[in-house]
């Protein structure tokens, strides 16, 4: 039985012993994978694929841009009050069990999508799913950490496979959209049941894993015989938190209005397809591309590097209409906006001792979901006042400003 106290605690998730292409590090690996799957519900499923819900919700409901960003909104509302509640939460409950819970929640409320058609009432189904996309993603990160200490060696690409799990998603959603929308009154709807199957088959793979690592690894995840530890003050990594607050503003611009400007330019819907799906794959190989550099780099110049990065692609589709240029966007912000949430908690786990893990994913959180409650109706309101490409570019200068504040954070030096 799996209580047994004999059972050596880390069979599945020891530390390797060689590079992380040998035997070993391939269970830890699989549990990585396996756990991504809950980021692909909670972003790539939950919020992601409203990008390509948006166009036929907008038409459907005559919403203005500024309504339609409004849902993206209230799902970041609803995120960062999860967010807040998760300190509490996970001193009385463990983080698989609020994975669990939060994964649950989210499947019941995206089936609900498919029932209603009030504005009132999808606002608070995505406020909601917010909060459970939340506990999903923050308690994920926080077993990915366990994970990634516990196969020190392959930590960043861990790291790296939770958070790009987020591109399976994006892929999935890229799929199930296109082929469940119907060009009728709330034609819509059947896209929410879609997505709301993809994420139950997803749970199955992921809660095992999560589990799996939660009853591995108490004691990586705590100090032994109950030592105090000091706390590290949130203004010591406000730089990096302020970066941080600036990308999840700048990039949900991107990821909320791109399918909106691309089919506002005339290209169809094999290319906006072809985009989505090149955007997730590049997600989900993120995970490769950026490892060692988040093994590597321990203050803010990971995230000052994918701001920059972001901001950049952000910028081509807004001055290049062409499907060449949505297509090296979509591949280079695929292959990075992942990267910089990984990068955060690699900032954590290198920086911050792990009982202050799920305190710090928390404070980062919280700045993000800040930044991504204020994007969506900004470059909303400019959309509708100016053009998508404009608020485009306004997304773009935030994420580049985001990175010249990223880039003043230092590695910390815990004994101060």
């Amino acid at each position: 039985m799996e209580a047994n106290t004999h059972r050596r605690p880390v069979d599945h998730i020891e530390p390797a012993p060689a590079h992380c292409e040998n035997i070993e590090p391939l269970a830890p690996l699989w549990l990585a994978v396996r756990l991504s799957l809950g980021s692909a519900i909670a972003l790539g499923f939950v919020r992601f694929s409203y990008a390509l819900l948006l166009p036929s919700m907008k038409a459907d409901l005559g919403w203005s841009f500024a309504q339609a960003g409004a849902m993206n909104t209230s799902n970041a509302a609803g995120y960062l009050i999860g967010a807040a509640m998760f300190p509490w939460l996970a001193r009385h409950r463990s983080p698989s069990a609020l994975f669990v819970a939060g994964a649950y929640a989210v499947i019941v409320l995206t089936v609900l999508s498919g029932f209603v058609s009030g504005t009132s009432m999808l606002l608070a189904q995505r406020l909601v799913a917010g909060i459970g996309s939340a506990l999903i993603f923050i308690s994920g990160g926080v077993l990915a950490a366990r994970l990634a200490t516990a196969a020190p060696r392959c930590g960043g690409l861990i790291l790296g496979l939770y958070y790009g799990g987020t591109g399976y998603g994006i892929v999935l959603s890229s799929i199930l959209v296109p082929a469940t929308v119907r060009a009728v009154p709330h034609g819509w709807q059947p896209a929410w049941f879609a997505l709301g199957a993809a994420c139950a088959v997803c749970a199955v793979f992921a809660r095992g894993a999560a589990r799996r690592i939660d009853a591995a690894g108490p004691a990586i995840a705590s100090p032994r015989g109950g030592a105090k530890v000091q706390r590290t003050a949130w203004w010591r990594y406000s730089p990096a938190l302020g970066g941080y607050g600036l990308f999840g503003m700048g990039y949900i611009g991107y990821m909320t209005f791109i399918v909106a400007l691309l089919r506002s330019e005339g290209m169809g819907p094999g290319v906006v397809c072809a985009f989505y799906i090149a955007l997730g794959v590049a997600t989900v190989a993120s995970a490769r591309i950026w490892s060692r550099f988040l093994d590597r780099t321990r203050g803010g110049h990971a995230l000052a590097t994918f701001n920059t990065l972001l901001g950049i692609a952000t910028l081509m589709p807004a001055l290049f209409s062409h499907p060449a240029a949505a297509a090296i966007s979509g591949v280079i912000f695929g292959s990075t906006f992942l990267s910089a949430v990984a990068s955060t908690t690699a900032f954590v786990r290198h920086n911050l001792s792990s009982d202050e893990w799920a305190r710090g994913i928390s404070a980062f959180t919280i700045v993000f979901a800040f930044g991504q409650i204020a994007g969506p109706v900004a470059i909303g309101w400019v959309s509708d006042h100016a053009s998508l490409t404009r608020g485009l570019v306004y997304s773009s200068a935030v994420l580049f400003f985001g990175a010249l504040l990223a880039a003043c954070q230092r590695q910390l030096d815990r004994r101060a």
